[in-house]
């Protein structure tokens, strides 16, 4: 159905942060369905047991789309469905979150693992730090924040650790480049957790694809500016084929 888009949350802060920006969509395009789905809970982190088990619970012949690592499943998502795919979008979601040697535009691996060490051990601890980071770059970081906390779900840890191993796993730039469909690509300009390096690196990688940077933004754009994002989303649809 080209008038389905299925979006995809990030890590720790499940589909509460993307309301805003799904009602804005509804709202400038009553013909759209936005439906939220959560990331899977999986004590497996092999990446393709994760878009497996999102390829047999998400319905098929939609858009895809999700924010972070919800856009990064999203897109392995899409090169797998192919044709049964009808476009993806991505709101900053990193190629590769963690730097590797022919991508250096992620997280230092130490930092990472660092990172990764803290879920295990001091979860709660760790995820409001994680929210503070989100905001970090804002215009209102604090308020930000404030949202950021707002129905945040109480997810087992095992599962958010597992969850960040797939982070730590997932490089999409083969699958961005395999996947045919119309795609567009939603960087921010102050990201704490994603550089602004990566929007400029995604447009080489691909330069017939639409990649867009908005500036003076957090990682947590999307709470941000629900309505600006979602005029552009709209016009990428229409563009693309959806009316």
């Amino acid at each position: 159905m080209r008038n389905r888009l299925i979006l995809l949350p990030g890590w720790g802060l499940g589909t509460a942060a993307l309301e805003p920006l799904a009602a804005s969509l509804r709202a400038q395009d009553a013909r759209l369905q936005v439906e939220l789905m959560p990331l899977p809970e999986l004590a497996d982190a092999d990446v393709q047991a994760w878009v497996d088990y999102l390829d047999r619970k998400l319905p098929s012949d939609t858009w895809l789309g999700g924010w972070s690592l919800g856009g990064m499943l999203a897109s392995e998502l899409a090169r797998k469905r192919g044709d049964h795919c009808c476009g993806l979008l991505t709101l900053g979601s990193n190629p590769s979150f963690v730097a590797r040697a022919d991508w250096p535009h992620g997280m230092a691996e130490d930092t990472f693992g660092t990172f990764l060490d803290g879920c295990r051990s001091h979860t709660s601890v760790t995820l409001k730090r994680f929210r503070t980071l989100c905001s970090d770059g804002a215009l209102q970081p604090r308020t930000l924040l404030r949202q950021l906390g707002v129905g945040v779900p109480d997810t087992d840890p095992l599962y958010l650790a597992t969850g960040l191993e797939v982070l730590a796993r997932l490089d999409t730039r083969e699958a961005l480049q395999a996947y045919g469909g119309p795609q567009l690509h939603l960087f921010a300009g102050s990201d704490a957790l994603v550089p602004a390096e990566a929007a400029k690196a995604l447009s080489e990688l691909l330069p017939d694809v639409e990649v867009g940077l908005v500036e003076d933004s957090s990682h947590a754009f999307l709470l941000e500016y629900p309505q600006e994002l979602a005029a552009g989303i709209k016009s990428f649809l229409h563009e693309s084929g959806d009316d």
